[in-house]
């Protein structure tokens, strides 16, 4: 099986291969169109493109007739080098700029290939002259030398003008350079607005747990001692039961107090690491939870502490909004490709994308590059999948 799949992935690159040649022989066929179409234009039009108030008239004709052999060049790119393209983009310089430098490439990749052949008859009779004894050997060496120079310069000149065409294609066609660059400062620009927005909502919700949990719990503790205190010479049964109840009190705000502390910063990562702190969230979930790790090999600080907290948000939204009855996790990955963290309850569906908790999330994962997908239909389930790449 594994000779056939070798073959099989052989056999692939040979007509890979063998269809890109054909797709350069192609373009070098279809480039005297787009040179024929800018004389014959060039005649036509002429007129009409010297004169101001009709220029941005011809221009449009000779650009819609442009447009279709650049359609032309597109579906040849798609065809033998199996590139793909957004279906409506507009690239830098328009058709008419693709097209005539398009074609003057193509005339020049035509001659280089003519050369070649040309090389290659030469190397025929060489042999030729070889077996008949007719070619001395420093004859020999001198056009061994010479063809080999040519062969090289030949090869080079192919490769270099192919990937020009395929950047005039992408630039055309598809997202250039500059438009990779700018969408690229964007969206760290919008990741880090929202880590920054995700870090402040984070600090209000401590704020607000602090205040209106843990505070509260030691205030009503503080008031139970203080009744204790003062009742304890005249009822020391009465005393005892208040202190009892402090005690009982103090355990809740210890409690409460750690789990405000784990939604700040689980101390496991450190210590024990990604799977031992996700079994921590397991043990504190209020539903069913079953977890699957399937990660060979240690992982970035970075990429466990994001996998972390996507776990820990949906398990809690799931508990609190979903009305669940279970929640499974898996986190699978493997050295050097990203990690996936798959998180699905059984609930009512219906989480809101633009929520805040998973709004943080969505940032903080596309802080590392992730990709974080939401898929919550009215009446469930709810899948909440991201991955995260680990370098």
């Amino acid at each position: 099986m594994a000779a056939e799949a070798e073959a099989e992935r052989d056999g692939g690159g040979r007509r890979f291969g063998a269809r890109r040649a054909v797709g350069v022989v192609a373009g070098c066929l279809t480039a005297p169109l787009g040179l024929l179409y800018f004389l014959v234009g060039g005649v036509v039009l002429g007129p009409l493109l010297s004169w101001p108030r009709t220029r941005a008239y011809a221009l449009g004709v000779l650009g819609s007739g442009a447009g279709r052999l650049v359609g032309l060049e597109r579906r040849r790119r798609e065809r033998f080098f199996g590139d793909r393209f957004p279906e409506a983009y507009e690239g830098e310089g328009g058709a008419l700029r693709y097209l005539a430098v398009r074609s003057a490439t193509g005339l020049v990749c035509a001659v280089v290939l003519a050369l070649l052949g040309f090389g290659v008859v030469l190397a025929v009779l060489l042999v030729g002259g070889v077996a008949r004894g007719t070619i001395g050997a420093a004859e020999l060496l001198t056009q061994l030398v010479l063809g080999g120079v040519l062969l090289f310069l030949g090869l080079q000149g192919l490769f270099a003008l192919n990937a020009l065409d395929a950047r005039l294609a992408r630039e055309c066609f598809g997202p250039s350079e500059r438009e990779l660059l700018r969408r690229r400062i964007e969206e760290l620009s919008l990741s880090r607005a929202a880590v920054v927005g995700a870090v402040d909502a984070e600090r209000r919700r401590i704020e607000r747990d602090l205040h209106d949990g843990v505070q509260q719990r030691l205030v009503a503790l503080a008031m139970l001692i203080g009744r204790a205190r003062r009742s304890g010479e005249r009822d020391p049964e009465q005393a005892a039961g208040l202190l009892g109840q402090a005690h009982r009190e103090a355990q809740e705000v210890l409690a409460e107090l750690r789990e405000v502390a784990w939604r700040v910063y689980p101390s496991a990562l450190d210590s024990l690491g990604l799977e031992e702190a996700l079994g921590g969230v397991a043990q504190r979930c209020a539903l069913p939870l079953r977890i699957a790790y399937e990660v060979a090999g240690p992982l970035p600080r970075p990429v466990e502490t994001a996998a972390y907290f996507v776990v820990s948000e949906a398990v809690t939204n799931a508990a609190k909004h979903s009305a669940a009855s279970a929640v499974s996790v898996r986190v699978a990955g493997v050295p050097g490709g990203p990690l996936t963290v798959r998180v699905e309850d059984d609930g009512r569906g219906g989480a809101d994308p633009a929520g805040g908790g998973l709004t943080g999330l969505r940032g903080r994962v596309a802080a590392l590059d992730g990709v974080l997908r939401i898929d919550s239909p009215l009446g469930g389930p709810t899948t909440i999948v991201a991955e995260l790449p680990c370098v």
